[in-house]
């Protein structure tokens, strides 16, 4: 099984309702992944497994925003748990310091310098695609996808919740 990760735009008053009823939030992410509404599809985002790659690439850049994992708890009760662990939050506020860190950090200048083996001796999932030698690229691919998707966020002053499932 693939260790997928997942992104959920919010709006000011879903955010309201989420960090209340964490029924409601579960609900609302299934909603909007099952729908065929093309406008709930813009809400939503996935890195695939890129993300644990994503998260060593920006880690590395010293990226100031943690969109991997999200910064926040939600104040839920414990046990919620949307696939590995419950899902995080990242503010509106958060978002847009991330977008106004993104031109420093383009998709082009993620992987310079990294290969396949650093990947694969830090242990980043999934393992077997560095081990094989496989170029990074694809990661890139899907942090261009990413910052698209934060941009958009940011302009209608979303915060976002993620997750890994």
């Amino acid at each position: 099984m693939s260790m997928i990760g997942h992104y959920l735009r919010l709006t000011p008053t879903e955010l309201e309702r989420a960090l209340k009823d964490p029924g409601w939030a579960a609900a609302h992410a299934h909603a909007q992944y099952d729908g065929d509404d093309t406008a709930a599809a813009t809400r939503m985002h996935e890195t695939d497994k890129a993300w644990h790659a994503l998260d060593f690439l920006l880690g590395r850049r010293g990226f100031p925003v943690d969109v991997l994992f999200g910064e926040a708890d939600m104040p839920w009760p414990e046990g919620e748990d949307w696939g590995y662990g419950p899902p995080r939050l990242l503010t509106a506020d958060r978002v847009r310091a991330a977008v106004d860190a993104l031109d420093a950090h383009t998709p082009d200048s993620l992987t310079d310098g990294v290969t396949p083996a650093d990947l694969a001796a830090a242990d980043i999932y999934p393992q077997i695609v560095w081990e094989r030698g496989e170029e990074p690229d694809w990661v890139a691919a899907h942090w261009a996808d990413l910052a698209k998707y934060l941009r958009a966020a940011a302009r209608e002053r979303d915060a976002i919740l993620l997750w890994i499932s």
